[in-house]
């Protein structure tokens, strides 16, 4: 089984084929097959062989399914000042994009 380091809407994340994963949302539709070229780091299950980059590995490319364009769940805020009778309530929901890793 491989480990992989890639780099996608500015965060990192450590896959393995066949798993399921939540990301920001990217641009495709269900069904869609996309490829992170932004790999930092790959290895196998035992380590006995070790790619990093620097920062990034040259011409290698994780493949992915596109699985489903969604939202998260509604992260809520609320602003209370005492005495001036002020209250503020706001919410927000992150559009997510859900993939399938495929192979390396």
């Amino acid at each position: 089984m491989n480990i992989a380091v890639i780099k996608t809407g500015g965060k990192q994340y450590k896959v393995i084929p066949g798993q399921t994963l939540t990301i920001e949302k990217i641009k495709g539709e269900k069904g869609d097959k996309i490829a992170f070229d932004k790999v930092m780091l790959i290895a196998d299950e035992k380590a006995t062989k070790l790619q990093v980059g620097q920062p990034f590995l040259e011409g290698t490319k994780i493949e992915a399914e596109l699985l489903e364009q969604t939202r998260t769940k509604k992260t809520e805020a609320t602003k209370y000042k005492r005495k001036t009778r002020y209250t503020r309530h706001i919410g927000h929901r992150q559009n997510v994009t859900k993939v399938l890793i495929g192979k390396f």
